[in-house]
């Protein structure tokens, strides 16, 4: 019996423990394998993806998502570290988001885990997932939409091609500044909150009217955004 692959669960993820002696491209075969014969229990639930037992490029980690995607019906929704209290917080804030919706990070999304810190910028032209927090003098920016499965405390910028028809979304919304397309927004209170730790609430910002509101995140909400 092969064990290079296995597969073990915890609420609303998979844990894949892999081997770390084989070839990586023997174990995603071996992967591809194993999603093949399970597609009939995954069926096409949605769930969160933990890796251990071998250190790991993204580009690998995409490989090993991709192995999945191709072998089963299962969606991957996002890929999670140990930290189980935060885990679940970040499947709750993605399942809340519904990204099966067209309103999700398409195929040229991406993730980042790991907090932002004072004078750290990170840009990019696709949609972005934030694994982790975007502190005070720190900034994202997107092409795209932005999700925060963190507190975003310092700056996020959102439809950099000038298009209002994108969001920013975090678990916890604190930012100094944020923009979407052409429109800003700078919150009246400027003292920082984010050292505190509140309860998951996650909020999402978007244009309407011509301005940028700020409203709690539900699905109806995202579903009533503009392509």
């Amino acid at each position: 019996m092969n064990n290079s692959v296995i597969i073990k669960s915890f609420p609303n993820g998979i844990v894949l423990h892999l081997d770390n002696e084989i070839p990586f491209d023997e174990l995603l075969m071996d992967i591809g394998n194993k999603f093949q014969e399970s597609s009939g229990f995954f069926k096409d639930a949605k769930m969160a993806l933990s890796i251990k037992g071998r250190n790991l490029s993204q580009q690998e980690e995409f490989q090993i998502i991709n192995a999945i995607s191709s072998n089963s019906r299962l969606r991957i929704i996002c890929l999670v570290g140990e930290d189980e209290e935060t885990n679940q917080g970040f499947v709750r804030a993605l399942q809340q988001t519904d990204l099966s919706s067209e309103h999700s990070l398409n195929n040229e999304g991406h993730f980042y885990r790991g907090t932002l810190k004072n004078g750290q910028v990170l840009e990019t032209e696709s949609s972005i997932v934030i694994l982790g927090d975007v502190y005070p003098g720190s900034a994202i920016i997107s092409y795209r939409d932005i999700i925060v499965l963190g507190g975003l405390y310092g700056e996020a910028y959102a439809g950099g091609n000038g298009s209002k028809g994108h969001y920013i979304a975090a678990l916890e919304m604190s930012p100094e500044r944020l923009k979407v397309g052409d429109f800003k927004y700078k919150p009246k209170d400027k003292t920082p909150r984010w050292s505190i730790k509140p309860k998951v609430q996650p909020k999402i910002a978007y244009v309407r009217d011509e301005k940028i509101v700020i409203d709690p995140l539900t699905k109806d909400l995202l579903s009533d955004l503009p392509v």
